[in-house]
């Protein structure tokens, strides 16, 4: 089988901070935080947790009412940054031509899809006392919301679907998306990823299981501290990030910009833990993804860690990298920019990913926020960057995904030839 190469051509963001895509890599590059803390009033007990949430979005002005109106927030931070990724691209919403898209696919990743219309279900019965719900409540409930309105605003024929794998959802996704151009089943693919964890039952969950940092309004911009001795514990984020994948061929004749090249996806799962993570295993997901993009441990410049800031996962994903980079890691740049935008669980893949194709694109390195003088012995052994770096060759890099379920996932990128 011919292996097509793949472009990145569009790429989209629905970020905390507002703006778009050049404004989102700024902020990181700066390492300014948009942890917050947040304090709600809801029942039956208040939720009083540091958060990451996108306040300055507006769904009916970014889509406008009526498709809005079909949607609950997962879906509209998808779609919305999938719309900035397609126009990015250069592409038009509905072609001229419907036949020319039928081979045109959607892969998108989420982890709790459309979870906040049945949460408002419940507590409109429960709660409120109706006995009668929306009839939308399930097409903005499913998982597959986004993908679906995606092909049919963007006339896409081709593959549809939704992949749901913890915080390797998004990654997944891409990886799968970055297969069927490159196999030759699709010309072009809308991917990414998005997730809206403001639902009670989900930030009760998580706090219940001791994962969530601490923190209150004077010290929340600091709560995730990835790689840290004083590490305390995951932000929950809110977001949406999208990539638009093309066959380089097709990119080329249309006079695409091209932003990277995205040459390898290697997957594993760690078959020995729900929730306690393995080097082996991650280290399999790595050597995997650099197998596949034809790449050496020596040719990669930067990885965005999955950096959670939880005590048990930092140290293990220092070892896999170690194991797999060798001599090489100890002058290996590694971040993680959950520091900053925190974790959008199944959307956290795309919009590190996105992260990691700018990297490419500007030869910057954004840095892991809050870290310098806090490094946690066991996390040594890498180049961890402590300041955002500006004008720093990068050939090739990584962004790395490890869920609960012990399902690992990896990405490879190329930086695009200069034009």
């Amino acid at each position: 089988m011919t292996r097509r190469r793949v472009a990145v051509t569009g790429l989209g963001v629905v970020s905390p901070y507002g703006g778009g895509v050049d404004a989102f890599f700024g902020h990181l590059l700066a390492g300014r935080s948009a942890v917050r803390y947040l304090q709600t009033e809801d029942r039956p007990r208040p939720l009083s947790m540091p958060f990451v949430t996108c306040d300055a979005f507006d769904p009916a002005e970014a889509l406008g009412k009526p498709l809005a109106g079909m949607m609950e927030r997962f879906a509209h931070l998808g779609v919305a940054a999938a719309f900035d990724a397609w126009q990015d691209a250069g592409l038009e919403r509905q072609p001229a031509e419907p036949a020319l898209r039928e081979d045109w696919a959607c892969v998108w990743g989420t982890a709790l899809g459309g979870i906040l219309a049945f949460e408002k279900g419940y507590r409109d019965m429960w709660q409120n006392g109706r006995e009668r719900l929306s009839p939308l409540s399930v097409i903005m409930g499913m998982n597959n919301a986004v993908n679906a309105h995606l092909s049919i605003q963007l006339g896409l024929g081709g593959l549809s679907m939704s992949h749901t794998v913890a915080c390797a959802s998004s990654t997944v996704a891409i990886g799968e998306a970055f297969r069927r151009v490159r196999d030759g089943d699709a010309t072009v693919a809308i991917t990414g990823g998005s997730d809206a964890t403001l639902a009670y039952g989900v930030a009760k969950a998580w706090e219940a299981m001791r994962l969530v940092a601490p923190g209150n309004t004077e010290t929340a911009h600091m709560a995730c501290r990835p790689f840290a001795a004083d590490r305390a514990g995951l932000v929950l984020g809110e977001g949406g990030a999208a990539l638009v994948l093309e066959d380089w061929d097709h990119a080329v004749a249309r006079g695409a910009r091209i932003h990277a090249e995205i040459v390898g996806y290697g997957a594993s799962c760690d078959r020995s833990h729900l929730v306690r993570p393995e080097a082996d295993g991650q280290s399999r997901a790595l050597r995997a993804a650099l197998a596949d993009g034809g790449l050496s441990a020596d040719d990669i410049g930067y990885v965005n860690a999955h950096g959670t800031a939880t005590v048990e996962g930092d140290p293990v994903e220092v070892s896999a990298l170690r194991q797999v980079f060798g001599a090489h890691a100890a002058r290996l740049p590694v971040s993680a920019t959950k520091s900053m935008h925190g974790h959008l669980l199944g959307a956290a893949g795309a919009i590190e990913a996105l992260a990691t194709v700018l990297s490419l694109r500007e030869q910057s390195i954004p840095p892991t926020a809050h870290l310098r003088g806090r490094l946690d012995p066991a996390c040594e052994g890498v180049d961890h960057v402590f300041e955002g770096r500006q004008g720093v060759p990068i050939k090739a890099a990584l962004s790395n995904s490890f869920a609960f379920g012990g399902s690992n996932a990896v990405l490879a990128f190329r930086a695009a030839p200069a034009h």
